[in-house]
């Protein structure tokens, strides 16, 4: 594929010669004029500057998104590790806004053969429907993970993309959608039968409140992403003013961090998006950028500290069988020596080769005690009825 077609340099706005020698712009491989080679990468940024999907006013200053948020990141220091990270550029808008989703999905599915994970900036929240359909010809089922404020199962013929897009994605079709998960919604900004929808498909949405009281209980439904969507209206205005649909409640900037922080870490993810910033509605010394740029370096962090659990077949891992004495006659937990974390064994029809990917379910230690006393996990309920 030749990347040159898609992508334009960053703005001329940002000087990167001109930043201290420890930012972590130094760091990486930049297209300021000429697209840097992809051998060896680790992760690839791409400025997004649709804005078609969203409402007329936030347009412009979505599509300003991506520089204010290189601004804030490129000045950030340098972590650990030796980065081998790339920023594409801007990515260039379709003729119709299904074409940008269209050249995405074509972008996102490349580096990801490749083995390089794409880091989306900027855009409306809609534009993931491109980095979804990316996932399109890997053959196996996958499961996304969504923040945000709202549900967003709007009526793709009368509503705005913005607000129909994971409509769009569950009626996507072919269907590779096995789970779902919907982190820090807000109960009195949906619907009653939106909520009602995601329990009938056995997709699991979890309200701010439920987040916030033990945000280290919901690590393993972020370790359980292939994808992750994030939409800055779920943080607090507080944090994020410049957020499209901004609110005095929801996460706060140091949660956002550690979800980041999470899905770094999951040797599973493989492509993240961080949408619906209005530059516009920031704040003049752009708060908004400063936290978004946080939370990608949280991310690449976490990136750069995974551990290598996949092969739950190695010696790696203690392997747990409990007893249960009905249906299921017995429950297997994993836990990884390299990383202290667990998962659980769903038994599913071998001959489904989708499903193999999805048979290990990320939980936590509490959920192997709630087996030992004789009762069977909901994380455990809820992937077996994807099954049957």
């Amino acid at each position: 594929m030749d990347l040159k077609l898609f992508f334009d340099p960053i703005s001329s706005d940002i000087q990167v010669d001109s930043l201290p020698s420890s930012a972590i712009a130094h760091s990486m491989y930049i297209n300021q004029g000429q697209l840097p080679e992809l051998d060896d990468r680790d992760i690839a940024i791409i400025g997004v500057q649709e804005s078609r999907g969203a409402n007329e006013e936030n347009q412009k200053g979505i599509s300003l998104s991506a520089t204010e948020i290189r601004q804030s990141f490129y000045r950030l220091k340098k972590g650990s590790g030796n980065l081998k990270v790339v920023d594409l550029g801007n990515f260039r808008n379709g003729p119709e806004l299904t074409d940008t989703y269209q050249r995405l999905q074509e972008v996102c599915g490349y580096l990801m053969e490749n083995n390089i994970l794409p880091i989306i900036i900027g855009g409306s929240h809609d534009v993931d429907l491109g980095q979804y359909q990316a996932y399109e010809n890997q053959e196996k089922l996958i499961t996304v993970l969504n923040i945000d404020n709202k549900l967003d199962l709007a009526d793709p013929k009368s509503a705005l993309p913005v607000d129909a897009h994971i409509h769009k994605i569950f009626k996507y079709d072919p269907n590779y959608l096995f789970n779902y998960y919907q982190l820090a919604y807000q109960s009195y900004l949906v619907e009653a039968k939106e909520a009602e929808l995601i329990e009938k498909l056995y997709f699991e949405a979890v309200r701010l409140g439920v987040v916030k009281e033990n945000i280290k209980e919901l690590e393993p439904i972020v370790r359980d992403a292939d994808m992750m969507s994030f939409d800055i209206s779920s943080l607090q205005a507080h944090y994020c003013p410049g957020a499209v649909d901004s609110n005095v409640y929801g996460l706060t900037g140091e949660e956002a961090c550690q979800l980041c922080w999470y899905a770094g870490l999951n040797d599973k993810l493989s492509s993240i998006g961080f949408y619906d910033y209005d530059v516009y509605k920031d704040t003049t010394d752009r708060k908004t950028a400063f936290v978004i740029g946080t939370m990608i370096w949280y991310f690449i962090e976490g990136f750069y500290n995974r551990k290598g659990d996949k092969n739950f077949r190695s010696n790696d891992y203690l392997v747990y069988e409990v007893s249960m004495g009905g249906e299921p006659s017995s429950i297997k937990f994993y836990k990884s020596k390299l990383s202290e974390k667990w998962w659980m064994e769903v038994p599913h029809p071998e001959e489904t080769s989708g499903f193999l990917r999805s048979r290990m379910i990320p939980c936590n230690y509490s959920d192997y005690e709630t087996a030992l006393e004789g009762e069977v996990p909901n994380r455990w309920i809820t992937t077996y009825s994807k099954f049957v």
